[in-house]
């Protein structure tokens, strides 16, 4: 009995110290790709980019090369940890050996892989900007249009995580049903479902770019950013159309039972419910 009490707190410890390592590096993501940007453009910070600089000598400085060279190296890092770790007989090898711990574990190290891109991403200051906003008005208007647009982007992208089940993406879910025998959460999920999972990666590649490319001043290391995570998420990309209608017969029936009063969500979790176990027998 004691052994399984310190298996249940052990196991509770690592999620919960994964969910705030997550929970950080996701916040210091959003101010890293996001606000950061925006908000040294609007505070006029110290210059970004050189616009008197050609093209053919920029190209040719070491310090551009250097920072570009180590830039890709952090892309190429994080590519490989969060593709290879998710490559099926990898994913098979780490949950025989870290079990229901393998998804916070995959989250950890992407949260990892994420922090030393960001501690050690290197700004390209010594290169023209592929545009940069510059002209008044639109000095100070384009830089607020793009921070609203980035609001609102993230807000989707937050209120998807949450549709999508958060608890279940970060790995806490998987230790909370292991800890009271309930087993697999996904198994307990239709097959429709499954599939949409597996095919869905990143479900929120066009909020992620918007936030990615809309910019009032573009250097070329957000080029290099922004490009290689638009290739990146368009590859990983494989819904078809039954993925696609199945995700659209799901946002309808959440879409109808937050329309509802108060009083009338009860009778429509009840229909949404029943609707889930049709799913599972198909």
């Amino acid at each position: 009995m004691a052994s399984v009490a310190v298996r249940v707190s052990f196991l509770s410890v690592i999620a919960l110290l994964n969910f705030v390592f997550v929970f950080v590096t996701g916040t210091d993501f959003v101010r890293f790709i996001s606000f950061r940007a925006i908000y040294h453009n609007i505070t006029g910070g110290s210059v970004a980019c050189q616009e008197s600089v050609p093209w053919s000598v920029a190209l040719r400085d070491s310090s551009v090369l250097k920072a570009v060279c180590v830039d890709l190296i952090l892309l190429a890092v994080f590519t490989v940890q969060h593709s290879v770790l998710a490559w099926p007989p990898v994913k098979q090898a780490c949950q025989s050996v870290l079990g229901v711990l393998n998804r916070a574990v995959y989250c950890s190290t992407t949260a990892l892989a994420l922090q030393v891109l960001m501690r050690c991403w290197q700004p390209v200051t010594n290169a023209p900007c592929l545009w940069s906003v510059h002209s008044s008005p639109w000095d100070i208007w384009f830089p607020l249009i793009c921070f609203v647009f980035h609001f609102l982007a993230w807000a989707i992208i937050f209120s998807i995580l949450l549709i999508f089940d958060y608890g279940e993406l970060i790995g806490i879910k998987q230790v909370y049903y292991e800890c009271l025998g309930l087993g697999d959460p996904l198994s307990l999920k239709s097959a429709r479902a499954q599939r949409l999972y597996a095919h869905l990666r990143h479900p929120v590649c066009l909020e992620l770019a918007v936030v990615l490319w809309l910019l009032p001043t573009f250097p070329l290391d957000r080029f290099l950013l922004a490009g290689y995570l638009t290739v990146y998420l368009a590859l990983a990309h494989s819904l078809d159309t039954q993925d696609c209608a199945y995700l659209s017969v799901q946002l309808r029936s959440k879409m109808q039972v937050f329309s509802l009063p108060p009083g009338g969500r009860v009778e429509a979790s009840v229909t949404s419910a029943n609707n889930n176990n049709n799913h599972k027998r198909d």
